[in-house]
């Protein structure tokens, strides 16, 4: 006998719809999974087998043939368990065939019947919303595990429904159990999760820096700090985040079902609601840092989608590992192309970079000597390539912070009052955009866009001439000035771009003025 259920499966970031035939028949007691499945599906076989005797009903082994269509795209992970497991029970009597087609079905089983909860709900539930049966008609609903059920209610779309066990299931399917829809506020939920637990008023000293990532913030670009250690660099890094503008639903949303693929999200909660903070060691290899792998996962690019990505110790990362940050920095998506498929995942993030000046961290520091060569100096500095500096527009000293700025007791500016101006220039910034496509700010501009928007007097082009004559500052370095001036006048609400919006501009390339060689 033939059962047919229906499931999902993720491939990249989104989901689509999965016909799980189960075929029962008389012969050699055999079972078979086809279809492309990967080791965790093949292995579902033991899952289900126990799973179904220990939940109370009937298991006889024939030759039971499972396919999984379409037959042409690898299937991975352990969400096929439980339409599996109703299959063989609707194959063999034991649920009716016409309950098991009206939802979408995914889940783990444990070998006692119970349901665990699986990775990609969220763009699983997307798909299942927009999905159709075989009679041409939307699916009542989806079953997942209990688990995952404020992840699967963020779509509203689509009544969701929670399940603990195989048996409450089945007993769902017969009409032998009432169950309602779990109802999720997302307003609500939303809201109660854009609180970060730090605030840029902790940060002690270090105006200039704190300048520079309010500027980084209003205009999207991607910042480098250099300084000895200890000097609060990271301690910055990590407040980015805290006053850039608050994401947007649409936004909170697309990154949630990036870390809905690879398992990250908080099930107590089911949405971010907070700007992303990566922060990958060193010692990362290039596929964990793009994404990548026999079967594509996102990476830690795509992981700081929306949000900031930031790399200490700059120069100790691998050459590769960092030369693959060159498309998402420039395009803000990451391809993967594998010999079965290609798939695509978005990777629009601030950079936020740290590093010490020299190996010892202490060239150039008033109060520590440094004791390496200028010769270990410069090798240290070349470490970092020149098309992945092109790409970092602010380029910031971070110098050791004094006693008076530590024991001062007075209150810094909290990350809300920062966070005003910033939304402020990004708005004007929206409306600058508007009719663009794929630019949101003023670091995503292209050369048309610079030359229509970046407009200045004769002593700003008289400003900028000497700082490429004189100050060492390279031709490839001219759009970045002129993008963070841009940034600045917005931060100023300034119609033009004034000379002095022109000189801070030039202090934030501090590499180009060729400093440490």
């Amino acid at each position: 006998m033939l059962s047919i259920g229906i499931s999902s499966a993720v491939l990249g970031i989104e989901a689509f719809t999965v016909r799980v035939e189960v075929d029962i028949a008389e012969g050699m007691p055999f079972f078979s999974t086809v279809g492309l499945p990967d080791k965790a599906v093949q292995e579902s076989r033991e899952r289900v087998i126990s799973a179904i005797k220990n939940s109370g009903y009937e298991f006889t082994m024939k030759r039971i043939t499972v396919n999984l269509a379409p037959a042409d795209i690898k299937k991975e992970g352990a969400a096929f368990d439980l339409p599996i497991a109703l299959g063989m029970l609707a194959a063999s009597g034991q649920l009716p065939q016409a309950s098991l087609e009206k939802y979408l079905i995914v889940g783990e089983l444990s070998l006692d019947g119970s349901i665990r909860g699986v990775k990609g709900v969220l763009p699983i539930t997307v798909s299942a919303r927009d999905a159709r049966d075989a009679r041409g008609k939307r699916f009542e609903g989806i079953i997942v595990p209990e688990a995952n059920i404020r992840e699967a209610s963020v779509v509203s779309d689509i009544n969701s429904y929670p399940v603990k066990s195989l048996r409450e299931v089945v007993e769902f399917l017969s009409g032998r159990l009432s169950k309602e829809p779990y109802r999720l506020n997302i307003e609500d939920e939303f809201a109660k999760n854009r609180n970060y637990d730090i605030d840029f008023s902790e940060v002690k000293g270090q105006g200039f820096a704190k300048r520079a990532m309010e500027i980084a913030a209003a205009g999207g670009h991607n910042i480098l700090m250099i300084g000895p250690p200890g000097a609060g660099k990271t301690m910055l890094a990590k407040r980015l985040p805290t006053i850039l503008p608050e994401m947007t639903l649409e936004e909170s949303i697309e990154t949630t079902k990036i870390h809905s693929v690879i398992g990250f999200v908080n099930r107590l909660t089911g949405l971010i609601g907070t700007r992303t903070f990566r922060s990958p060691h060193h010692t990362i290899s290039d596929i964990a840092l793009i994404g990548g792998g026999s079967y594509p996962r996102p990476g830690e690019v795509s992981l700081a989608h929306n949000g900031v990505l930031f790399l200490d110790e700059l120069p100790e990362f691998h050459h590769n590992a960092l030369e693959v940050l060159r498309q998402p920095l420039e395009d803000g998506i990451v391809t993967i192309a594998r010999a079965a498929t290609s798939v695509v995942y978005p990777a629009r993030f601030v950079l936020v970079a740290a590093m010490n000046p020299c190996p010892c961290g202490f060239f150039g520091d008033s109060r520590r000597e440094c004791v390496c060569t200028p010769l270990q100096v410069q090798k240290y500095m070349a470490k970092i390539s020149g098309p992945l500096l092109d790409r970092i527009d602010l380029h910031v000293e971070v110098p050791s912070v004094k006693y008076q700025e530590l024991s001062d007791t007075g209150k810094s500016e909290s990350s809300d009052a920062i966070r005003k101006r910033v939304q402020k220039a990004r708005n004007i910034q929206g409306k600058r955009f508007k009719s663009a496509k794929n630019i949101y700010c003023n670091a995503h501009m292209q050369s048309s866009h610079i030359k229509k928007y970046c407009c200045f007097d004769e002593a700003g082009k008289e400003l900028l001439k000497n700082a490429v004559e004189k100050l060492g500052l390279s031709a490839r370095a001219y759009d970045r000035v002129l993008k963070v001036a841009l940034t600045i006048a917005d931060l100023d609400e300034s119609s033009v771009i004034k000379t002095s919006y022109i000189a801070e501009a030039i202090q934030y390339r501090s590499l180009d003025r060729n400093l440490w060689i």
